[in-house]
């Protein structure tokens, strides 16, 4: 049974969709901002997280085997040295205050022309963003100011 084996599948083999995820991730790695289609940027949120997470935990080891061994499971997944080295040495300190999160998908208005698509960027978060926050809906304050003055009364 297939039970909770779900993962956004993108209509191709197993093998084209592990190095489809690998070169976005190098490519998001390289230049912190990629445009790609809506589903895509969806499945490779997880996986460029779960690098980053490897990269945050190295830079903590205090034990250097535990390092390398956790950037060779990173290598393993992303499969490009040069994003690999990028990341563990300089990109993951953009992150060591943020506690997940490290993406955002923006959806393009626009579909694309040849397929209509739904088209996004996908970028890196910062530590320090704060992102943004919804606006507090006002509060009927009518009712408060004003009270609503009582109907005369009809004399018979």
């Amino acid at each position: 049974m297939r039970h909770q084996k779900h993962r956004h599948s993108l209509g191709v083999t197993s093998e084209h969709r592990a190095a489809m995820l690998s070169n976005m991730a190098a490519s998001l790695i390289k230049h912190d901002r990629i445009e790609t289609t809506l589903a895509k940027a969806k499945a490779l949120r997880p996986f460029i997280e779960k690098v980053i997470t490897k990269a945050k935990q190295a830079a903590a080891k205090t034990e250097k085997k535990d390092a390398v061994h956790l950037r060779r499971l990173a290598l393993s997944d992303v499969r490009d040295e040069d994003a690999v080295t990028l990341l563990f040495n300089e990109k993951y300190k953009e992150f060591v205050n943020r506690n997940g999160g490290y993406t955002r998908i923006y959806k393009l208005a626009l579909p694309r022309i040849s397929d209509a698509a739904e088209m996004a960027f996908i970028e890196f978060v910062k530590a320090d963003d704060p992102g943004y926050k919804k606006a507090k809906k006002a509060k009927k304050a009518a009712k408060t100011d004003a009270a609503p003055e009582a109907a005369p009364e009809a004399t018979a």
